[in-house]
């Protein structure tokens, strides 16, 4: 085993480890707030995956959260699932919403992908609401308590809650140290570099990116499946372009291409915008002021300038 990668699995080990000890000290209300931000880092993660380390920009990653999201609600609320074979579902759908946009998405590349994704993200969105006689549109509807129940744990208990949420983001960001430390990932990184170039070198360029796309929307509906299992809500809102633009701006703060980056990045803007909006209705601005801050100052973002400047080991 390589020093870098021993430094990789104790950096990552240490931050899981003090994840997991902050359940016992954290108050009430950063309590709930911190289950919150690992699963939707674990939606960053994923996002980071495509963007990050295969260098393909989505814009409609929306629709794989909503996917894991409604497949896992619908399957509670009209099929009349139990808890895990609900979540199953809603992964279940997110991987199939992955491989069927991935193929026809990636028929495009740049800008024409991009637009692509959005467009299809934005399509997702319209059905919801179009089929609101069972996803209730907008209004969205509630997961009750009785329903969230896996093994015994009611999941609505703040406790079993966060470890659920913290084994959620454990297990993408193993994941993602596992891709990242395999051929697969490196070509997907050698994908990003130069694309002309790897298929020079003889790699079968769409179906490496295919996969990418899959996996990435994998991640995303276990993250959108987990979010409505532990928070009780399903509604249209997470199908919505905020939702497809919130994990590249995590991301991008954090800084692409780091697998630590996803988590920094929701963390800051998760308190940015929870501390900012405490003070004026105009909080997305704040938040946006900050990012171009750190696009002058930290381009490549926090974890990003960490590996730049110190960390030159840092995956």
């Amino acid at each position: 085993m390589s020093m870098n990668l021993k430094k990789s699995l104790a950096l990552h080990g240490s931050v899981l480890t003090i994840l997991f000890a902050l359940q016992f000290v954290l108050p009430v209300y950063h309590h709930g707030n911190l289950a919150r931000i690992l699963v939707l880092s674990t939606y960053a993660v994923g996002y980071n995956l495509l963007f990050g380390y295969t260098g393909l920009l989505s814009l409609g990653h929306a629709l794989f959260f909503a996917a894991g999201l409604y497949g896992m609600g619908l399957g509670i609320s009209q099929v009349g699932l139990a808890a895990t074979p609900a979540l199953l579902l809603g992964i279940f759908a997110g991987v199939v919403v992955g491989a069927v946009i991935g193929a026809l998405a990636l028929r495009t590349e740049g800008v024409a992908f991009m637009i692509v994704t959005l467009m299809f993200a934005q399509a997702g969105y319209l059905t919801i609401l179009y089929f609101g006689a069972y996803t209730r549109g907008d209004e969205g509807f509630v997961i009750q308590q009785i329903d969230r129940m896996i093994w015994g744990l009611d999941l609505s208990d703040p406790t079993y809650r966060y470890f659920a949420a913290l084994s959620v983001f454990s297990v993408a960001l193993v994941a993602i140290l596992l891709v990242l430390n395999s051929r697969f990932g490196r070509v997907l990184v050698a994908i990003r570099e130069n694309e002309e170039r790897a298929v020079m070198l003889g790699y079968d360029v769409m179906r490496y990116k295919l996969a990418a796309v899959i996996l990435s929307a994998t991640l995303s509906a276990l993250a959108g499946a987990t979010y409505g299992l532990l928070f009780g809500y399903v509604g249209a809102s997470f199908a919505s372009v905020q939702y497809s633009i919130f994990p590249l701006l995590w991301v991008l703060l954090g800084g692409a291409g780091t697998a630590l980056g996803p988590l920094v990045g929701t963390i800051f803007m998760f308190y940015l915008i929870d501390l900012s909006s405490g003070v004026t209705t105009a909080y997305m601005l704040i938040a946006g002021v900050a990012l171009v801050v750190l696009t002058l100052f930290a381009p490549q973002g926090l974890m990003g300038e960490l590996r730049k400047r110190f960390w030159k080991w840092l995956p």
